[in-house]
């Protein structure tokens, strides 16, 4: 999969018709609240404990499932949390969707989002083994980051207010990110937003096409064997 920079152009382009993947997300994420809420309201039982991504979990119970499951749960006592994870997966994950395809915008979001789920287990693991992630924010930062890297200067309205292009508003999403992560103890899971934007870059840089990435290694040490002769080069060699 590639990602293809767009030439200069100051319009706004976010959001417009859902698309198939993008739709299918939109739903899956709203029928898991529902459930949610339904499991909590009647049975008063929450599916974070089994579904929601707990690092001690993971790493000595071998819960895997839980760096997909994660995703999909969000507060019930948050409904805004939601809201803003389905508004900002429609207004970025179209347009990127309409450039790759439906499968592969798919398959990049379900790595984005596990890849962040991995990000928070390694650090978290270590100091707060048993605290709960849940939401689609790491997987959809990730989006953010392809959709800044294919429209680069495609205009944002940040706060809704000031107009900047789409791979500023990218890093400054991924500054304030890194600022809260270091400062601010307010209950957001800031280190799986950076990690689904980490995972995403690696990803778009095809760092995990090992493949690749060593045919590419071999063609470069290769290539400094071949000499450029002359042909009165003494030393020409012939095979």
């Amino acid at each position: 999969m590639s990602y293809y920079r767009s030439p200069y152009s100051p319009q706004v382009g976010l959001g417009g018709r859902i698309t198939p993947g993008v739709k299918a997300l939109l739903i899956a994420n709203l029928s898991v609240f529902i459930v949610q809420v339904l499991a909590w309201n009647f049975w008063g039982m929450g599916l974070e404990g089994l579904f929601g991504l707990r690092p001690a979990a993971v790493v000595h119970g071998l819960f895997l499932w839980q760096l997909v499951t994660y995703m999909f749960l969000h507060s019930t006592g948050w409904l805004t949390h939601l809201l803003l994870n389905m508004l900002m997966l429609w207004l970025f994950g179209t347009e990127v969707e309409k450039g790759w395809g439906t499968r592969l915008f798919v398959k990049y979001y379900f790595i984005c989002g596990i890849g962040a789920g991995i990000t928070t287990c390694l650090f978290n693991y270590p100091f707060y083994p048993d605290v709960t992630t849940i939401g689609a924010s790491g997987a959809i930062f990730g989006v953010m980051l392809a959709y800044g890297l294919m429209f680069p200067n495609r205009q944002i309205l940040f706060w809704f207010i000031f107009p900047m292009r789409a791979i500023n508003f990218v890093l400054l999403c991924a500054g304030i990110e890194m600022y809260s992560l270091l400062s601010l103890q307010d209950g957001v899971a800031h280190l799986a937003h950076l990690g689904g934007m980490l995972s995403g870059y690696l990803y778009l840089k095809r760092v995990w096409r090992l493949k690749e990435l060593w045919d590419g290694i071999v063609w470069r040490l290769r290539r400094r064997r071949f000499r450029v002769m002359r042909p009165d080069d003494e030393n020409y060699p012939f095979h």
